[in-house]
């Protein structure tokens, strides 16, 4: 005898998860294999694009990560920097393949676990998020995205299935045998 079996499978397509006001820049690629802390973490606060050069804004994301947490790379690169930058703890890596000038995703505040000029694998431990240096009021990690000197939307790096939160599809398995 058998039976019919339910699984899960990926999401239906609902699109991106808004997190807030974003400008959709074409040239970014969906490159991202991971979300650089857990598996979807907490966005305590989207990228804001300022309207100037030098405005008001937000030039990343901030996703809720406890001290200690491993901080990982979204997808394969180079690590430009690792380093200190004004007191806190700072990641780059450069992602090849993604244009001229390549874009550069940064982390802070981290402990580098890795050295300028290090190649990174795709959710490779670049860091671990640091006690102190956060600019949020809970705990997180500040997730950055430029292109040059053009800071970008860091979310749009990830594929919409990684983005996406919903309810799974449930599709039959066909000629599983029922336990005894």
């Amino acid at each position: 005898m058998t039976a019919l079996l339910l699984t899960c499978a990926i999401p239906p397509d609902t699109g991106p998860v808004p997190f807030g006001p974003t400008a959709t820049d074409t040239s970014v690629p969906p490159v991202g294999r991971t979300w650089p802390v857990g598996s979807r973490p907490a966005v305590l606060r989207g990228w804001e694009p300022p309207a100037t050069t030098y405005g008001r804004g937000h030039r990343g994301v901030d996703l809720a990560a406890a001290p200690g947490t491993p901080v990982r790379a979204v997808t394969a690169g180079r690590v430009s920097f690792a380093g200190r930058v004004a007191g806190k703890g700072v990641v780059s890596v450069e992602l090849p393949g993604t244009g001229d000038p390549p874009l550069r995703t940064t982390y802070e505040p981290v402990r580098a676990a890795v050295e300028k000029g290090a190649e990174v694998a795709a959710g490779e431990v670049v860091g671990t998020v640091e006690p102190t240096g956060s600019h949020c009021a809970s705990p997180c990690v500040h997730w950055g995205l430029r292109r040059g000197e053009t800071y970008l939307d860091p979310l749009s790096l990830l594929p919409p299935w990684l983005l996406r939160r919903g309810p799974s599809r449930l599709l039959p398995v066909i000629g599983v045998p029922v336990p005894p």
